[in-house]
């Protein structure tokens, strides 16, 4: 399929040190984005399917890094169907599993810890509720499993490894299998703040700084935070990626992206959600926590939505994330909301308000054009003014 997005705006790139982009069209066939810049009328003729931004603001897809995945889309958690097809109606394209450790009954030997990974990321791997792309199979470390089993895991296609809900103990105990993952080539995540679920413990930065995970999981706390004097400490003395969520202490991730800052170490800084958990379902998450890094942390409105997106999609290793040629082309269209007092996204968010989702778009194929069902319509009218496949993709 071939899509134009035409009329655009502004482009937030996702790109952190170069968040905006001067370009009015982009095109994307065989989920691949080919152009970011202009076209011409029989360019986009040979579009498929044409968009009209009508002014709008385009964006890649927003990647929540911390979402704990079951099987189908369904968390026991909150007894709900459907949460992550209705994040995407929030903006998010990619959900990255955070372990399936709500999954009832989930095991704790050495077979079945490796069973339940496995067939979590074999369950997503072409399985995509709404259109959004999981990537679930998150193994739960415990003191069952060896450091051969990351590699026989790693081989079979299991790329994420938990710390932080394992029976042992101390948090300082997980160092040699955490390291064991990332030989196996895994990406390491570990919990960092209080206990969230019963078993768990806390986990403060000296445990951090001594395992040393690729990615501090909520460090703002989910939902309880860290002391005070731990927050510098992760700072300034890792160089472990720090993922503030919405479901933790917004005043720590004030705090964390202020210290990030004095640094220059913003690229650090990952958004997402920790959903579904006690603290809920939340369709409008990441879009949530930008705002509030923009408005109440003083962060450039695009360079928040970059680390809700190009920020996750290199530490995670993803081809998306990105508003650019080769990439992913999984792409949001944002505004501010009917009825309120901001005339764009980037205002909005500077604002304090969510933005609307006026388009989502996941591997080249239009999910919503127009308005999507969790947030109010865009000011501007974004529409499909050509397609010729049986939808317009309306929300």
């Amino acid at each position: 399929m071939k899509v134009a997005i035409v009329n655009i705006g502004t482009i937030f790139s996702g790109v952190l040190d170069d968040p905006v982009i001067g370009a009015d069209t982009v095109l994307t066939e065989d989920g691949i984005i080919t152009r970011v810049g202009t076209a011409g009328a029989a360019e986009i003729d040979a579009c498929d399917v044409v968009i009209d931004a009508a002014g709008a603001t385009l964006a890649p897809g927003l990647i929540d890094s911390h979402v704990h995945i079951t099987f189908g889309d369904y968390t026991p958690r909150q007894k709900t169907v459907g949460f992550l097809e209705s994040y995407l109606h929030g903006g998010v394209t990619t959900a990255i599993s955070a372990s399936e450790v709500h999954t009832p009954g989930r095991p704790s030997d050495r077979e079945g810890v490796k069973a339940l990974a496995l067939a979590a990321q074999r369950c997503f791997a072409d399985y995509r509720p709404g259109g959004i792309r999981v990537h679930a199979g998150a193994v739960i470390l415990e003191p069952t499993l060896l450091p051969e089993d990351m590699a026989e895991l790693a081989a079979r296609g299991v790329w994420l490894a938990k710390a932080g809900f394992g029976a042992f103990d101390t948090p300082f105990d997980y160092a040699d299998i955490v390291a064991a993952a990332r030989d196996a080539g895994m990406i390491t995540l570990m919990h960092t703040g209080g206990a969230s679920i019963p078993g768990s413990s806390g986990i403060w930065a000296d445990h951090v700084l001594n395992v040393n995970p690729h990615v501090s999981f909520h460090v703002n706390g989910g939902p309880v935070a860290m002391p005070e004097r731990d927050f510098a400490r992760l700072v300034n003395e890792s160089a472990v990626a720090l993922q503030i969520c919405t479901a933790g202490n917004l005043r720590t991730a004030l705090l964390t992206a202020e210290l990030a800052q004095r640094v220059d170490a913003f690229d650090r800084i990952l958004i997402a959600t920790d959903t579904p958990t006690g603290s809920g379902i939340m369709p409008l998450g990441m879009l949530y926590t930008a705002s509030h890094l923009s408005s109440l942390g003083g962060i450039d409105p695009a360079q928040a939505i970059a680390a809700a997106t190009g920020n996750n999609a290199r530490v995670y290793g993803l081809n998306s994330g990105r508003v650019a040629e080769g990439r992913d082309a999984d792409l949001i269209i944002l505004d501010a909301c009917e009825g309120g007092a901001m005339t764009d996204a980037a205002s909005a968010l500077a604002n304090g308000d969510i933005c609307a989702v006026g388009g989502v778009i996941t591997a080249g194929v239009p999910r919503l054009v127009g308005r999507s069902r969790n947030t109010p319509p865009p000011i501007k009218p974004v529409r499909t003014v050509r397609s010729n496949v049986t939808d317009v993709f309306s929300g």
